[in-house]
């Protein structure tokens, strides 16, 4: 009997286990996200919380993310996916939990902000390992679906913090508390899934276990799928690799096409109402809603298109569109409201597909020995360009007027298309186990 490369396998239960693992998390991750808002908003009232307060206990998040997503990397080449992708979800719900027993505003200074880092580390540690692990064990037909899955179940986490959010900050004075506690829920999803996860055949061969490997493929594939050969062992500082030759060029470009969607996502998604409302759009709450709507709608468009292009093709269209549908925007000075809000609306839908993109492209762009290596460096770029918008907008629009701010995100997307177009490589159904020895 002629055996079959494991990345060819048809999609089993295995499968299926593992990416509800990987998405439940990913749902607790923009929930978490999503509801601390509410929740300050509701505490802020009660322990007269001044901005600068507010501006620590956010930034204690964004530093955890940006650690969390360097660190792990590195951590994960080292020592596996499993252990991380088994164990993080555990220590989310821990964290999330302690939040009941922050009584003061003092309390919620020290201890929530070190509670904020500490979580921060975690979603930043999740970005990098669910990605890297999926990618290497999802077959390479089915690796597009399962990946960009993890899009639509964040935003699906970030809107069902609203409606829990809202539904439980006026029922008693300390409601804020069991508000960021309730992140914990969704978690516990994940955790009997995570646990029984299996360690990346791939990352074991690598490791110079594949015997480990096979067994783990046959208990879980069954009979007849084989480990193919993978390149030498290579022990160098996964740094080092992914600035070499032969890969500086990956790790430029999952960089700069990362930063360059987030950029304009956070700046124009963070303050639209603001944004519509700067530009006379009459009923501007109505057409936040709309961009809101099209960002949801979007996410689903890009599961279900993920595979239909190749993904230079569909990173490139995505760059073109939403800059199209911002620069119509931007010099709509005379236009109707519907074309206006039309244009948003485009662009919300283009550029949550094309982040349902690139949660699969950028596990393609590097090679198994430092794949979760060049994870965290793209999402810890990727969180500073965001930082850098959502803080830089309101005071871009205040100094020198909207559309001077829809310009600068209209060239940052013009700059992440002409990078794609002159650098991003073809990866659509890649075979990970054919890369290149390091």
């Amino acid at each position: 009997m002629s055996l079959v490369d494991f990345e060819d396998a048809p999609f089993r239960r295995v499968h299926w286990k593992l990416a509800i693992g990987a998405t439940t998390g990913y749902l607790s991750d923009g929930y978490t996200l999503g509801v601390v808002g509410i929740a300050l908003a509701g505490a802020q009232s009660q322990l007269a919380l001044s901005p600068g307060w507010l501006g620590a206990l956010g930034g204690g998040s964004l530093a955890g993310l940006l650690a969390g997503a360097l660190f792990c990397g590195p951590a994960a080449d080292r020592f596996g996916r499993r252990p991380i992708f088994a164990y993080n979800m555990i220590a989310f719900v821990v964290l999330s939990v302690l939040q009941l027993w922050v009584r003061s505003a003092a309390e919620l200074l020290g201890r929530r902000v070190l509670i904020r880092f500490l979580l921060g580390v975690v979603l930043g540690i999740d970005y990098v390992v669910v990605k890297a692990l999926l990618a290497e064990f999802m077959p390479r037909l089915n690796r597009g679906r399962a990946l960009s899955l993890m899009g639509v179940a964040w935003a699906l986490g970030y809107a069902l913090a609203y409606v829990a959010g809202f539904s439980m900050q006026n029922t008693h004075p300390g409601a804020w508390r069991f508000v960021l506690a309730s992140s914990a829920i969704p978690a516990l999803i994940s955790i009997p899934l995570r646990l029984s996860a299996r360690e990346s055949p791939l990352w074991l061969s690598l490791q110079g276990r594949r015997e480990e490997a096979q067994r783990i493929i046959d208990t879980s594939l069954g009979p007849g799928f084989r480990l193919p050969s993978t390149p030498a062992r290579n022990f160098a500082s996964p740094w080092r690799v992914l600035l070499s030759h032969r890969y500086r060029r990956s790790t430029f470009v999952g960089c700069a096409l990362y930063v360059c969607l987030v950029v304009p996502y956070f700046a124009v998604s963070t303050f639209i109402p603001q944004v519509m409302a700067a530009l006379n759009v009459s009923g501007n709450e109505t057409a936040g809603l709309i961009y809101i709507i099209g960002l949801m709608v979007g996410s689903v468009g890009g599961l279900l298109m993920v595979d239909w292009f190749p993904r230079r093709v569909f990173v490139i269209g995505s760059f073109a569109v939403t800059s199209a549908a911002l620069l119509l925007s931007a010099i709509s000075v005379n236009l109707p409201d519907f074309l206006t809000v039309l244009a948003f609306a485009v662009f919300s839908f283009v550029l949550s597909a094309a982040q349902a993109q690139i949660y699969v492209y950028l596990p393609e762009l590097f090679p198994t020995l430092v794949r979760a290596s060049g994870l965290g460096i793209a999402v810890a770029v990727s969180r500073l360009g965001a930082a850098a918008a959502t803080s830089l907008l309101p005071l871009c629009v205040a100094r020198y007027g909207v559309h001077v701010a829809l310009d600068i995100c209209i060239a940052t997307l013009v700059m992440g298309g002409l990078v794609c177009y002159l650098w991003a490589p073809e990866t659509r159904h890649a075979r990970l186990a054919m890369e290149s020895p390091v």
